[in-house]
């Protein structure tokens, strides 16, 4: 349905996206994911003809959008990470206002704007201002906006950031209604790894501009198929065991909790002698150490390091 070719955007020398091959066939929910500054919103940009690139090409059922994007744009709905509304207008006025930019107008306009209240489960709301809308409110009637031209492909870049956990449950379930119910083509984006983990059958890794890894969830996962995920919990952690424990040349990864760490040991290290023999050397009472199956997100941090982006 949609194939990135070689993807590039440069400014003066910097890549902000570099050689991206991608494709996203007709009815599945395809992830992008990415640490801050990967290239992802760029690449998103692109992709629904926003920007041009610098190099490469995009083609929508074989056929560049590039001096073409018509279209691409009269099935595709946006969901940008930042919200798009008008504030001072109602649930129902924003849609109305969008609804005639999408060309909708008369009965089919306002049979949509009924569908779509009733998907994101906003008609109690329809006649209250957005200003007073909490910020779950606002994300899902962002989606609603994006979903009135009944769109066949949907890109959403990040659209559950800082909601309630409420809200959250309610757009994922819908997203997957839509993809099941509909047949829609999602492109999604988070920072969530359960999210992607229930929504998603394939995945793409960004970083740096780059993609660095593909595939399914379980072809994502058989990155670490040779090493061995463990989670430490103890009676009070310090300092001085998670020193240790970043200095052992044989631990690739650590990260810390509320008094318990998460260790990347290749398999064939006898961890548990390993873990003993530094907690008897720090002082710390351990109280248990499990053996974890592969995550989405230890590949992930595996791939991109844990250092915070900014």
């Amino acid at each position: 349905m949609l194939e990135l070719a070689r993807l590039t955007k440069r400014y003066k020398q910097l890549y902000a996206v570099k050689g991206l091959n991608m494709f996203i066939e007709k009815g599945e929910i395809v992830g992008l994911l990415g640490p801050n500054g990967a290239g992802k919103s760029t690449a998103i940009s692109m992709l629904s003809s926003l920007i041009e690139p610098t190099e490469g090409d995009v083609r929508f059922h074989g056929k560049s959008i590039l001096k073409s994007p018509g279209e691409l744009r009269k099935v595709t709905g946006i969901v940008p990470q930042e919200i798009a509304l008008y504030p001072e207008l109602s649930a129902e006025e924003n849609l109305q206002f969008f609804g005639r930019i999408y060309q909708l107008k008369g009965k089919q306009l306002k049979q949509r704007i009924e569908e779509v209240l009733e998907l994101i489960g906003l008609q109690e709301k329809r006649k209250e201002v957005v200003k007073k809308f909490s910020g779950g409110m606002k994300r899902r009637l962002n989606i609603g906006v994006a979903l009135l031209h009944q769109p066949s492909l949907l890109i959403m870049d990040e659209p559950t950031v800082g909601i309630d956990p409420q809200s959250r449950s309610y757009i994922l379930e819908t997203v997957k209604r839509l993809n099941e119910e509909k047949g829609m083509t999602v492109l999604y984006t988070s920072h969530y790894m359960e999210e992607v983990e229930f929504l998603c059958d394939r995945i793409y890794i960004m970083d740096k501009g780059n993609l660095i890894a593909a595939g399914t969830k379980e072809e994502i996962k058989q990155i670490l198929t040779s090493e061995t995920t463990v989670l430490i919990k103890v009676e009070q952690l310090n300092e001085k065991f998670v020193q240790r424990l970043q200095a052992e040349p044989s631990i690739h990864q650590v990260s810390t909790g509320e008094n318990e760490v998460t260790v990347i040991v290749p398999k064939e290290i006898p961890v548990f002698k390993l873990i003993l023999n530094i907690a008897e050397h720090t002082d710390i009472e351990l109280l248990s150490i499990e053996m974890k199956a592969t995550t989405l997100e230890d590949v992930f941090l595996h791939l991109t390091g844990r250092a915070l982006r900014d």
